[in-house]
């Protein structure tokens, strides 16, 4: 990755954005999407960034953000330039998909940096969340989450079991089951 700690300086003086206006920035850059069950697409992000409140804005404000690169027309650069600091971009940067990179590939980088995982761990808790895996048709829900759960079997023994359990206690409880059996 490029050195982006100059650019995500404020420019004129500007304050570093604050976490309310991320999440204005997501909800723009949203605007209009939905999920794979119907729902507003914000919600998903708002509700990854809620697992990641024990942590600090940093990662709030990367869970309102960690799809927007992948998913919108806005880019690492205008991030940046709103004053998003540069770490966040980083890790919105570095749980991105990219192409012709498979999922596996993408879940072995992600874990090379520990604010990515947590990320990570709060988005695969939120998308495995039964109640949306419930509206799923079976063969998408089945294929969805043998994915996820392959996912979690390399993003778990990257992070911390206090960490984990911090953040699927609040994006998905139905997790601890499984998180106890490891």
């Amino acid at each position: 990755m490029r050195d982006v700690a100059e650019e995500s300086r404020p420019k004129n003086g500007d304050a570093v954005i604050s976490v309310s206006e991320v999440d204005s920035l997501a909800a723009a850059a949203h605007a209009g999407q939905v999920d794979k069950i119907g729902v507003a697409y914000i919600e998903h992000v708002r509700a990854v960034a809620a697992g990641l409140v024990p942590f600090g804005d940093e990662l709030v404000m990367a869970g309102l953000l960690h799809d927007v690169l992948e998913d919108t027309d806005v880019s690492a650069d205008q991030l940046l330039e709103r004053g998003v600091p540069a770490r966040v971009v980083e890790i919105v940067q570095a749980v991105t998909n990219q192409a012709d990179v498979a999922y596996e590939e993408k879940i072995r980088r992600i874990t090379a940096d520990p604010q990515a995982t947590l990320l990570k761990i709060a988005d695969n808790a939120h998308n495995s969340h039964p109640d949306r895996a419930a509206q799923l048709p079976a063969h998408k829900r089945e294929r969805l989450a043998a994915k996820y759960r392959a996912a979690r079997g390399e993003l778990w023994p990257a992070a911390g079991r206090a960490d984990i359990e911090a953040v699927v206690s609040i994006v998905n409880p139905s997790l601890l089951a499984e998180l106890g059996q490891r």
